[in-house]
């Protein structure tokens, strides 16, 4: 079977890659079944796990890579990531106002947070997905220390490293109060980009490279934004509020050991 699957045209590899990575992040949105009744405080320490784990994910999975290869492309380096990082809080920074200035009218709070929950996991998911697209894409081209199993331990690594973030939007999303299912749907969704962006950094390797640093500090400086803006407030307000931060702490530490032994 495995055989099988090395033999398939490496853009159908990068979309079955991504597939998977996409069924990892379903899997961690399923965990938000385990809370049939909300109670306050253990959501509030699973919002605090979430904080930590999208800050590892931005560091270790999003801006460590971004500088690797922005240096392998011979750019400059800072600049690129540091534009990106600051572009991608900027967007949502201005998404928060136009949000602010809807919600008299149509919007609630409570939506405001969950589209900027959503959209953040959401953007920090295309860079992962064109990383694995570009990594497939570029064994067409033969670029150097391109490998179908690289490719693959690559997808394998980051489709791991997907689950707590399927986690991490379906609780808050929980506790927020959304149903059940609606919260493993939103969480789930939040990884459908992935096959998407797989199949177009296959297809685009070359230009993709170019523009990949960027996208991944972008995609880093969107999550910041969102566990400084709305996820840390969030869990503070819980009476334990030294508790939460050490919540945050547990879930910091979880990402990093599995983007440390994956990386």
């Amino acid at each position: 079977m495995s055989n099988f699957i090395f033999e398939l045209n490496p853009i159908l590899q990068a979309f079955l890659a991504t597939l998977f990575t996409f069924f990892v992040t379903a899997l961690g949105a399923s965990l938000v079944f385990m809370f049939k009744k909300i109670n306050k405080n253990v959501l509030d320490s699973m919002l605090g796990i979430a904080a930590g784990v999208m800050i590892a994910a931005s560091f270790w999975s999003l801006l460590s890579p971004a500088i690797t290869m922005a240096d392998n492309l011979h750019m400059n380096t800072m600049l690129v990531v540091s534009l990106g990082f600051l572009a991608g809080g900027l967007l949502l920074f201005i998404g928060d106002k136009v949000m602010n200035r809807l919600k008299r009218h149509t919007v609630s709070g409570t939506n405001k947070r969950i589209l900027m929950l959503i959209t953040s996991i959401t953007l920090h998911n295309i860079p992962e997905g064109l990383a694995i697209g570009v990594a497939f894409g570029s064994t067409l081209y033969g670029l150097d220390g391109a490998t179908l199993m690289s490719a693959w331990t690559l997808a394998i690594g980051i489709g791991i490293q997907n689950f707590p973030e399927g986690t991490a939007v379906s609780i808050p999303l929980r506790r927020e109060g959304i149903s059940l299912k609606k919260s493993f749907f939103l969480g789930s969704l939040s990884g459908v980009v992935e096959p998407i962006a797989g199949v177009l950094g296959a297809l685009l390797v070359l230009k993709m490279r170019m523009i990949l640093p960027f996208l991944l500090a972008f995609a880093a400086g969107a999550m910041i934004y969102v566990v400084t803006e709305e996820l840390i407030p969030e869990s503070q307000t819980n009476e334990s509020k030294d508790l939460m931060a050490m919540f945050c702490l547990v879930g910091f530490t979880i990402m990093m050991v599995l983007d440390v032994l994956l990386g």
